[in-house]
């Protein structure tokens, strides 16, 4: 059975969508996924599951809807895609804390960059369902503004290395 990576839109960040990551792991295995475990409170969980990528979102995103009242949004990535977009950095000396992944639900639209504001020299590059963000003096304060991001869900380059990393030892030990 594939491994799953899912990405929570919204949920434990900035008093949003408050949800124990222990709820989410019960509410998973409730969806009928196999073997879930949560990564750090800010909605990321891996799981197997024999439906596709795009159904393991529909289903999980079903199941936040009927617990949190509405739909939050959920990108489902596998092992393979994020080592890609861990590899393809296209800011190799950034650091890993201030770049910034942003997964879209669907691919980035051509005018993406339209109306970007970056005043503190953020550099951004788009690639097909992710956007990269280099804060170079953080993200915390940063005035960055980028409208298609209002659909996506952030983690930087260590929490996408850590998850590909924990999807590869589910593979391996048949966790």
């Amino acid at each position: 059975m594939p491994v799953h990576i899912a990405l929570l839109r919204a949920v434990n960040v900035g008093g949003t969508g408050k949800l124990a990551m222990s709820e989410l792991k019960a509410l998973c295995e409730k969806a009928g996924f196999k073997d879930v475990k949560t990564y750090i409170q800010s909605g990321n969980v891996l799981f197997r599951s024999d439906l596709s990528a795009a159904d393991a979102a529909k289903t999980l995103d079903g199941a936040l809807a009927g617990i949190m009242g509405k739909v939050h949004g959920v990108m489902v990535r596998s092992r393979a895609e994020l080592e890609k977009i861990a590899a393809d950095n296209p800011f190799p000396d950034a650091k890993p804390n201030y770049l910034m992944i942003n997964f879209l639900p669907e691919k980035a639209p051509a005018d993406t960059l339209d109306k970007l504001v970056a005043p503190d020299g953020e550099e951004v590059h788009v690639a097909d369902h992710e956007i990269y963000v280099h804060y170079p003096n953080g993200s915390g304060h940063s005035k960055f503004k980028l409208p298609a991001l209002k659909q996506a869900t952030s983690r930087n380059l260590n929490t996408v290395r850590k998850l590909a990393q924990l999807a590869a030892e589910m593979e391996e030990n048949g966790d």
